[in-house]
């Protein structure tokens, strides 16, 4: 019996794969939304939360967060007096997490309908950002990574979530793109198809 439910969760978890890869596409398109909701291997709720270590009353920065999945169990770990800003170039994946936020009773989520490359918040606004599955599918991943730099705090984190699909940064990619952009990948979670890194400012 426990070897049938591994096979079956193994199974799962290839479908789940395989269907990634095969309808991936960037930016991941309004209509195939429901894909976003399903669990990928390694890239947990869980292990973000271990990684990301949200606390309450920071302010952190979520880009390309889909239709909510990370941003609905993160952003009630920041109250009462923290926030999430989302940074999504869709606006209907905004408009989306907005309407889950408030079925949920969710209120310090703040939407912001922008391109990656150009973030419109001061410098040091952020104690943390975090990127699920989206860095490889921005045009200019080298760029966004300087711009989340500019708006980390000093001694901020960012953590990035990458899944092995067409527009995966590969580990080795994404430690040569941090160190451009004035970041150093501190610390490696899970297999290089299915990992989170955790980059902080090289000064820091």
């Amino acid at each position: 019996m426990r070897h049938s439910r591994a096979l079956i969760g193994a199974g799962a978890a290839a479908a789940i794969a395989g269907t990634w890869w095969f309808t991936d596409s960037a930016p991941y398109p309004y209509s195939q939304r429901r894909l976003l909701d399903l669990p990928l291997p390694f890239l947990t709720l869980k292990r973000l939360d271990h990684v990301l270590q949200a606390r309450e009353g920071e302010r952190i920065l979520e880009i390309g967060p889909g239709t909510g999945l990370q941003s609905l169990h993160v952003a009630p770990q920041l109250t009462p007096n923290g926030r999430l800003d989302i940074v999504d170039i869709q606006q209907e994946m905004l408009d989306h997490v907005g309407r889950r936020a408030k079925e949920q009773g969710v209120d310090n989520i703040v939407p912001n309908c922008a391109d990656a490359h150009e973030l419109a918040f001061t410098d040091s606004s952020f104690d943390a950002a975090y990127l699920v599955t989206a860095l490889g599918e921005i045009p200019d991943p080298a760029r966004t990574l300087a711009e989340l730099r500019r708006v980390l705090k000093p001694f901020g984190r960012l953590v990035v979530g990458e899944f092995f699909d067409r527009h995966q940064i590969r580990p080795s990619a994404l430690i040569s793109l941090a160190e451009g952009a004035g970041l150093r990948v501190a610390r490696l979670y899970g297999p290089p198809f299915a990992y989170y890194a955790v980059l902080r400012p090289i000064d820091a």
